[in-house]
């Protein structure tokens, strides 16, 4: 299992404070590739005061088992300057399409930074492609500001505020679908999560999708009588 380190963040800490710079965002997403409940976009807020020793046991959250996830939680959650995690719903991912409703999430996050006062000034964003940039140069206003940003592959493994924002981001999406569960039982989200396991495309098929579904994915048809 790769662990990461503060290579990539703190070169490019150095650099943002040679423009004037302060606080590095390192993003990551979760629940992209679900077929029900919301994507969310972590944000772990970094500066040249972020201890350089990350909480032990600190991964990519998806080679983290769920109690492992749990444990690490909250010290993954008090390591960086700060955390937030925004999220964008089933609705909103139907109506603009997950790369916009990505960026919903992410100003979510944003909005809960900036009432503790804190804006960043530059991203490090996990992946290749840079779906924090807007697409269109003719978008009247951006969705989230239009900063600087750094995608490195496999960022939520190699670098450590990456895997905090992604820890704590699953923890919270996880958490949500389990409350949900007890609303829809039929769907087993409180074990998948939303994601389309057999068990829970036989429960669209049975009992139709429920309104956290996202009903632009080609969700299986609902059999008839």
């Amino acid at each position: 299992m790769q662990e990461p380190d503060r290579t990539v963040e703190k070169e490019l800490l150095a650099r943002l404070e040679e423009r004037g710079g302060r606080i590095l965002a390192a993003v990551d997403e979760v629940g992209r590739g679900a077929i029900a409940g919301p994507v969310c976009v972590g944000i772990a807020l970094l500066d040249r005061n972020t201890p350089d020793a990350f909480p032990p046991g600190l991964r990519d959250s998806k080679m983290l088992s769920a109690h492992r996830r749990e444990t690490i939680y909250q010290a993954a959650r008090d390591w960086p300057l700060a955390v937030a995690v925004g999220s964008a719903p089933a609705s909103v991912i139907d109506q603009v399409g997950i790369i916009e409703a990505l960026r919903c999430a992410a100003a979510d996050a944003l909005t809960q930074l900036e009432k503790e006062g804190l804006r960043p000034d530059a991203v490090l964003l996990d992946g290749k492609h840079n779906w924090w940039a807007q697409d269109s140069l003719f978008d009247a206003e951006p969705t989230v500001p239009q900063l600087p940003v750094t995608t490195v592959i496999k960022g939520d493994a190699s670098c450590a505020g990456v895997a905090a924002a992604s820890v704590v981001a699953k923890v919270e999406r996880d958490r949500y679908m389990e409350a949900l569960a007890k609303e829809f039982p039929d769907y087993d989200w409180e074990h998948n999560k939303g994601y389309g396991t057999p068990s829970h495309l036989e429960a669209i098929a049975q009992v139709g999708p429920s309104p956290y579904h996202r009903m632009s994915w080609h969700l299986p048809a609902v059999r008839s009588e």
